[in-house]
């Protein structure tokens, strides 16, 4: 079993939300591990400041040096392969036990989705995806809207997962079985 957590966090938030968020997060850390449950704590930095390079990198240090060690990040897409490898770095320095981080799709397009593959493709610590609204939100729109049978609706969503696993793959130079 494994605990989620979502935050929207940025290492530029006011200090007040930060160690409030920080608290919150230390004390959800020290619960999981009493209960003997995994932690993914999935920070969202872009949606309330700038997100370059050193955003993320920043954000989990500044949890780190709190003791907060999840089992798996959950991250937005960053816009290179250099802030990936700064990623990676943070994680291995502090908590090499880490188990890696899955990429977050934030409800983005196909396309933005594999240029966000491809810039991960360099980065091991980076394990997969999960990028459900990207896979559903259209079919049920259109279910709910009664403009897709359930079959149409299952068959579109298999399609774009199918879509984005092969784009995974050929991002890691491995081709779909």
């Amino acid at each position: 079993h494994c605990i989620k957590c979502l935050c929207f966090y940025h290492p530029d938030d006011p200090a007040a939300l930060k160690e409030e968020q920080q608290q919150k997060l230390r004390a959800l850390f020290e619960g999981a591990r009493k209960v003997g449950r995994e932690l993914l704590i999935e920070i969202i930095a872009g949606k309330h400041g700038k997100l370059d390079d050193t955003t993320i990198p920043r954000a989990l240090e500044e949890l780190y040096a709190l003791g907060i060690k999840p089992d798996w990040w959950k991250l937005e897409p960053q816009a290179s392969s250099g802030a990936w490898a700064k990623v990676e770095a943070v994680i291995l320095k502090h908590d090499p036990w880490c188990r890696g981080v899955v990429l977050l799709g934030l409800e983005a397009p196909q396309d933005e989705l594999e240029a966000a593959f491809a810039a991960t493709a360099k980065a091991p610590i980076v394990k997969g995806f999960a990028v459900g609204r990207t896979i559903f939100v259209h079919a049920a729109e259109q279910w709910l809207a009664g403009k897709m049978s359930d079959d149409e609706a299952i068959a579109d969503m298999a399609q774009r997962f199918e879509q984005l696993t092969d784009a995974w793959l050929a991002a890691r130079g491995r081709k779909a079985a």
